[in-house]
């Protein structure tokens, strides 16, 4: 009897002991995280014996104009000029169908009537993200439509890191406990969303006390804090990723072209969509006018955002809208309101609402609010949303840290594509997720969903599309070489189904964390610049490293800072042109740097400068550069910029001569010449 209890407890010790190791190995398990490994762009920049610089060979992206070229094919009545698939709206989820379409075999081309992601998809959180509030609702309301939604976020938002490593990242993000029993609660809720994350996750969520969460984030309230758990999501530069699926679904053979308006539906003779109408509106800005082009296609994907229902009229006036626009309002703060490399949640706002506080791009953003809203492009921020902000971020930052209005170096408004199911009769009911129709027309219509689920998304899209149309996707036996060289493989079969969560996008092949490294030392640039570069166009950092301008300087060799503040160089505007369709100084500014977004007032005193390198590139006259000059100043009026200075001149700007004794920045420093400095004389 006591040899079988002795066994049974060395039995249970073993299992204990087994079931402890596996838990352990669970958490601190080696990961394979990207971006980790050598630079691996073969061949390897080389000098050669004249001195002559050879960079990395990349392959090359057709040109805006070819592109333009490839769309008017598509009238000429040849079956294998018709395109599968047009897509209309380059947003995140329209480049997301047009690159999934492209990697399947099928002949696609995407046009937008401005440019990739100047609407909502470039005015996010900048969060990937499962979202912890949602596992909340589905715990507590017993909803599955909720838990559903959040594995699958979770499962995206790996995908992010694999394809694209260099845009996107891993963020720590805290939430600060006030009481003693939310420990508990908080606790199970981010172990439960790790354990949703399974290997898709990559760090566990841990517990801080008081003292480790004021070390960590200093600016925190001391009053009322007893602790702090940590959890892992993802952060992601928005618009460069919307840029960088754009210029991968060209490279896969895509026609991609911005700034192309679709005006009207084209129809067949029994009424069903085949393709549409589009006229380049880049011509206008320099007084031209040019025929509009009627582009045929089996099938027309409507992936417009807010503006849903204006591409659904032109197919059906009388059909009833789906989109409930929502705005969401973000600031921009100085980088020292939040660590480097940690960001913060406040679940419970004074109108329950929730608010992130997060780095980026060596700022902090604060956002966002969540309100019914009129269609509208570049909708401006409201007041009262902006102190909304400001007032909850005073709450859960320390008293003596004073968050002032002239704080904020930016604002913005993003329209929030909220979408009912038409086919509901429930005319309240919101799709929380995504919806794909197909309307009595054959207009497919993509609508809803979030960034972190763009992939997903598109490949519903696409695979709705085969279906409906029959398209017959093909495998792609001779695929370009993303990285420029054989010698790294792209991990992607494309064998005509979904390999969109294998395709890496452009840059990230030859990427890692250690290539900033070689950019200085090959081109001399700037640490703060290098890091800047090859975490923004990933490998291609050669490449734009290699149109900066010599400085004529011992240190920096290369690379002309646009502006003072932020590492955007001379040769990002050259690559925009040439290798990213930028057409406009708001397309450089806002979307292939990000720099109107960080500080609009260092937006406008970079412009000249831009417009001037852009004149370079694309030849425009001094009539252009006038357009571009009030066109991007009008937009910079969305960003924040101070109305003092939405009258500004170029001649203002390039002198110094800005009047700021009016502004809130002016009144916020002390501008005496001599100070009086007391000390108490010792006794």
């Amino acid at each position: 009897m006591s040899k079988l209890l002795r066994s049974r407890r060395f039995i249970r010790s073993l299992a204990v002991a087994g079931a402890t190791g596996g838990a352990l190995y669970y958490v601190y398990r080696p990961r394979d995280i990207p971006g980790y490994q050598d630079p691996v762009t073969r061949p390897a920049p080389t000098y050669g014996a004249d001195g002559t610089f050879k960079l990395p060979r990349f392959p090359r992206v057709k040109s805006r104009a070819e592109q333009i070229a490839d769309l008017k094919k598509s009238t000429s009545g040849r079956a294998e000029d018709e395109y599968d698939i047009l897509v209309i709206g380059a947003g995140a989820t329209g480049a997301g169908v047009a690159l999934d379409a492209a990697t399947r075999g099928l002949k696609v081309a995407i046009v937008d009537r401005g440019d990739f992601s100047c609407e909502t998809s470039s005015k996010s959180t900048k969060l990937v993200h499962g979202g912890v509030r949602y596992l909340e609702k589905a715990v507590w309301d017993l909803d599955y439509a909720q838990y559903q939604l959040v594995k699958e976020a979770l499962k995206e938002r790996k995908y992010f890191l694999q394809t694209a490593p260099h845009l996107s990242m891993w963020l720590p993000i805290m939430l600060p406990l006030d009481s003693w029993w939310k420990v508990p609660y908080y606790w199970a809720g981010t172990k439960m969303y790790d354990f949703l994350a399974g290997s898709e996750g990559i760090e566990s969520s841990y517990f801080l006390t008081k003292s480790k969460a004021l070390d960590a984030f200093p600016m925190l309230r001391k009053t009322d804090l007893v602790g702090a758990l940590v959890y892992y999501d993802g952060a992601h530069n928005d618009s460069r990723m919307n840029v960088s699926l754009a210029m991968t679904a060209a490279l896969y053979g895509a026609t991609v072209v911005n700034h192309m308006e679709v005006t009207k539906l084209l129809k067949t003779a029994g009424g069903k969509v085949c393709g549409a109408t589009v006229k380049d509106r880049i011509p206008e800005r320099d007084g031209k006018q040019v025929a509009p082009i009627d582009i045929r296609a089996k099938c027309v994907i409507n992936c417009t955002g807010p503006f849903t229902d204006s591409i659904r009229k032109m197919d059906d006036p009388n059909c009833e809208e789906i989109v409930r626009p929502a705005s969401g309002v973000h600031v921009v703060l100085p980088g020292y309101y939040s660590p480097g490399r940690m960001g913060l949640i406040d679940p419970k706002t004074s109108d329950g609402r929730v608010i992130f506080f997060l780095p980026w791009q060596g700022n902090t953003i604060a956002g966002t609010t969540d309100d019914p809203a009129e269609l509208a492009r570049n909708p401006l921020p409201e007041e009262k949303s902006i102190q909304w902000i400001l007032n909850e971020i005073r709450h859960y930052l320390s008293p003596h840290l004073n968050v002032r209005r002239g704080d904020v170096l930016a604002a913005w408004c993003g329209l929030r594509p909220l979408v009912k199911d038409p086919n509901v009769k429930n005319t309240e009911a919101l799709v929380r997720s995504h919806l794909v129709h197909v309307a009595e027309s054959g207009l497919i219509t993509c609508a809803g969903g979030k960034w972190t689920t763009y992939r997903q998304m598109a490949e519903d899209c696409v695979d709705a599309a085969i279906k409906h149309f029959n398209l017959q996707t093909k495998p792609i036996t001779n695929p370009p070489r993303i990285s420029g060289t054989d010698s790294v493989d792209d991990a992607a079969q494309l064998d005509g189904t979904c390999q969109t969560h294998r395709v890496r996008l452009i840059g990230a092949h030859g990427w890692s964390r250690t290539l900033f490294i070689n950019i200085i030392q090959h081109f001399g640039v700037e640490t703060e610049v290098a890091k800047h570069l090859t975490e923004s166009y990933g490998d291609r950092a050669w490449s734009v490293a290699a149109l900066c301008r010599p400085t004529d300087k011992r240190f920096p060799a290369r690379g002309e800072r646009i502006s003072q503040l932020y590492p955007f160089v001379d040769g990002e505007v050259r690559y925009a042109c040439r290798c990213e369709y930028a057409q406009t100084a708001v397309d450089v500014l806002a979307r292939r740097t990000r720099l109107a977004f960080l500080n609009a007032q260092a937006a406008l005193e970079a412009l000249p400068r831009v417009i001037d390198i852009m004149a370079e590139e694309l030849g425009w006259d001094a009539r252009r550069r006038e357009v571009e000059w009030v066109e991007t100043v009008k937009f910079l009026e969305s960003m924040g910029l101070p109305k003092p200075m939405l009258s500004a001149t170029r001649k203002q700007v390039e002198q110094g001569k800005l009047d700021f004794k009016s502004s809130l920045e002016y009144k916020m420093y002390s501008r005496h010449d001599k100070y009086d400095i007391e000390y108490e004389e010792e006794a």
